[in-house]
């Protein structure tokens, strides 16, 4: 019954420990801001903007750069980007992201 009882607790509180941290992707935004823009818009027409995309959308590109499983456009250039990227950077930039304005104000 413990067992039961601890295994139910730690799968109500997983989720918990993988809370996104917006000031924390903030922080780890600035590598992107080069391509990205500063307030996730891109200045260059190649490069997508990043504000307002959904966080799971962001999630799923970078891991896959990260894998080197994505390929494509500038994805020789993420690879390098995505590479010494944990799964909680890429958990906090997505929420960052996905936070911005869309419209750039």
């Amino acid at each position: 019954m413990n067992k039961f009882f601890l295994s139910a607790l730690i799968m109500a509180t997983s989720g918990l420990a993988f809370a996104a941290d917006i000031d924390a992707g903030e922080a780890k935004s600035m590598t992107c801001v080069g391509c990205h823009g500063a307030n996730g818009i891109s200045m260059v027409p190649m490069y997508p903007n990043l504000a307002g995309q959904k966080a799971a959308y962001l999630e799923s590109a970078l891991k896959a750069y990260r894998s080197k499983e994505r390929a494509g456009g500038q994805a020789a250039v993420m690879y390098g980007m995505a590479a010494p990227l944990s799964d909680e950077d890429i958990k906090n930039l997505a929420a960052y992201f996905a936070s911005l304005d869309p419209s750039g104000q």
